[in-house]
């Protein structure tokens, strides 16, 4: 989901992030070493995850996770992981991962970009892999892993389009910056292009925690829902819960993000735009670790790295409702393979 539009983790999921970080291998608040490293007797390569927010529940940050324990597996190497909770802990966090020196210090998010430029200078011989983000200088040791989440986001919107029966659809998304707006603004023009004559509203959460405000994101929902809209993009990060409980509300429908998160209200939740954060850590160390680092590489629809849950294997039982519109997702389908050709091109807000 977005974070960078990215997901970030529920407050009320406290309970459920203490869970995790005691389970997960090596999974740290701030930058403490709990002497937990799978494989490292071996003699295999190492490696260490940094996120900007604790993993809790956050769907972006928890794939990511299991992008580095799936690398750590095969390479019979050992992972650990500093979650963030500010900014303070994300430079304490950073500089832990580096003075350990394993073979890749992996990092999620833009608030990263700064931190790790500095760091690639001061330890050029450190190997960095920044997702969904990138440092704005070019370095050797420093690969990157971005993704083009508006042509998920576009596809979304057809269907929108193809199943409104009001004409009106919305998005509910974390703040009005071009980075986010790839959520909604996407959303917007695909469901104009199969349904020409569609009205399209975006509300923003903002506020103190517009990543982590459910209350706040369900009130945008409703306002949305007030004026007809029945199909709404759920670009709240966490927040998509509330999203989710509005539009229920209302019989209306609403679409997730990062994971299948139409389990989290079956019947309600249309789709899915996949982002998929582990396959970007999981290749991203592949490249590193064949000495082929030092480069970006942009996930899309044709890498495979976006997609929608509809479009996966296993949407009978995914508890989505697009599994009943075989004919829409065959008009959608017609799309991305437009898109993937190169014969439709999606506008980037974040290019503008």
């Amino acid at each position: 989901m977005p974070r960078t539009h990215r997901s970030r983790s529920l407050r009320l999921a406290a309970l459920a992030t203490a869970l995790l970080a005691a389970a997960a291998t090596g999974c740290n608040a701030a930058a403490k070493d709990d002497g937990t490293s799978s494989g490292a007797e071996n003699g295999g390569p190492s490696f260490t995850l940094v996120t900007p927010d604790p993993v809790g529940q956050n769907e972006f940050l928890k794939l990511a996770v299991d992008g580095l324990k799936t690398a750590a597996k095969a390479h019979d190497g050992s992972q650990k992981v500093y979650q963030s909770s500010d900014p303070a802990s994300q430079q304490q966090n950073v500089q832990a991962a580096v003075d350990a020196a394993p073979d890749v210090v992996v990092l999620i998010g833009f608030e990263f970009a700064d931190t790790v430029a500095q760091q690639a200078e001061a330890h050029p011989e450190q190997q960095f892999l920044v997702i969904d983000a990138c440092t704005k200088k070019t370095y050797a040791n420093v690969s990157c892993a971005v993704f083009r989440e508006h042509e998920g986001v576009y596809l979304a919107g057809a269907e929108a389009g193809l199943l409104s029966e009001s004409g009106k659809v919305g998005a509910v998304d974390v703040l009005d910056t071009p980075q986010f707006r790839r959520y909604s603004d996407p959303f917007a023009a695909g469901a104009e292009k199969v349904a020409p004559k569609t009205s399209a509203s975006t509300r923003f959460v903002g506020g103190q925690s517009p990543f982590d405000d459910s209350a706040r994101a369900k009130e945008q929902a409703n306002s949305l829902l007030a004026k007809g809209a029945d199909q709404i993009m759920a670009a709240a990060a966490a927040g998509n819960y509330g999203v989710f409980e509005a539009a229920e509300a209302k019989k209306a429908y609403a679409y997730g993000v990062d994971v299948n998160q139409c389990t989290a209200a079956p019947g309600t939740v249309v789709d899915n735009v996949i982002k998929k954060t582990d396959v970007a850590v999981q290749e991203g160390i592949e490249q590193v670790l064949k000495g082929k680092g030092g480069k970006t590489v942009s996930y899309g629809l044709k890498e495979g790295g976006i997609s929608l849950t509809g479009l996966e294997d296993g949407v009978e039982s995914s508890k989505c409702v697009i599994a009943e519109h075989e004919d829409v997702l065959k008009k959608v389908e017609a799309l991305r393979d437009q898109i993937v050709s190169g014969e439709l091109t999606v506008d980037d807000p974040a290019a503008k």
